[in-house]
């Protein structure tokens, strides 16, 4: 009990104190291994070698990815008992989107803490802070387990950062609404992707043309391919005067 009580004041001490800082203020824990919340914040352009291994985020962004969409799942599974897969799927997808993490990362105050070389700071089209996100969630779930990890995410996060009632009112999936659209009014979609050849882009990128019926539509460009298509689509229903009506309909 002595020692619990004193944990804080040594944590105080700590050089790595910084790093318990962050888990108290996002998870209000003290974690039991401080080491993986230091990795969880090391992006792969400021990997560390060790013994011939770049030592870097990606696997725990991989295992917190699973972690969060769990999590998510499970939440709305429980929340929405009347819906079908097909509202949970797209709700979820809305929570777990790679720009919704990061702009949740950075009201968490992620960007301050993660370690990376400048270039990629600076580039703001990258979601790098939603994949610090993820692994910390990772972090979170290695340190205190998963019913632990889905309590903090949930109450920590999700409550305080997430307003589910104006996700639902938010139309994202814009690809599908338009091919919908092109079905119903018996009109030809296609979507030409292509590599980026923008110069001034740190990592690949991709870029979409919508064609409705030969003629292109819109034009979008994304870190995936899946991401371009989105902003192609988005484009296109706004050049076609349909996005207002599409987004009225689905409220």
């Amino acid at each position: 009990m002595i020692d619990w009580l004193l944990f804080p004041l040594k944590i105080r001490f700590s050089r790595d104190k910084q790093f318990y800082k962050l888990a108290k203020d996002i998870f209000g824990i003290y974690p039991n291994n401080i080491e993986l919340y230091k990795l969880a914040l090391i992006h792969k352009s400021a990997s560390v070698v060790f013994e011939n291994r770049n030592i870097n985020n990606e696997r725990l962004e991989f295992l917190g990815d699973a972690v969060i969409e769990t999590i998510v799942s499970d939440m709305l599974f429980i929340e929405f008992p009347e819906e079908d897969e097909g509202f949970l799927t797209q709700l979820r997808s809305k929570i777990v989107s790679r720009a919704s993490l990061n702009r949740l990362a950075r009201r968490l105050g992620i960007d301050k803490y993660l370690i990376s070389q400048n270039n990629y700071h600076q580039n703001t089209k990258k979601n790098i802070y939603g994949d610090a996100l993820e692994a910390l969630m990772g972090a979170l779930y290695l340190d205190q387990g998963y019913n632990t990890a889905n309590r903090l995410f949930i109450n920590n996060i999700v409550h305080q950062y997430i307003d589910l009632d104006n996700l639902l009112e938010m139309e994202t999936d814009f690809k599908s609404r338009l091919i919908e659209w092109c079905q119903q009014h018996r009109r030809q979609v296609i979507f030409e992707n292509a590599p980026s050849t923008d110069p001034s882009a740190v990592e690949q990128q991709f870029s979409s043309i919508v064609l409705i019926d030969g003629q292109p539509k819109g034009y979008g460009i994304g870190d995936s391919k899946k991401e371009a298509e989105q902003r192609s689509a988005k484009n296109a229903l706004g050049e076609m005067k349909l996005l207002n009506k599409l987004q009225m309909r689905h409220r």
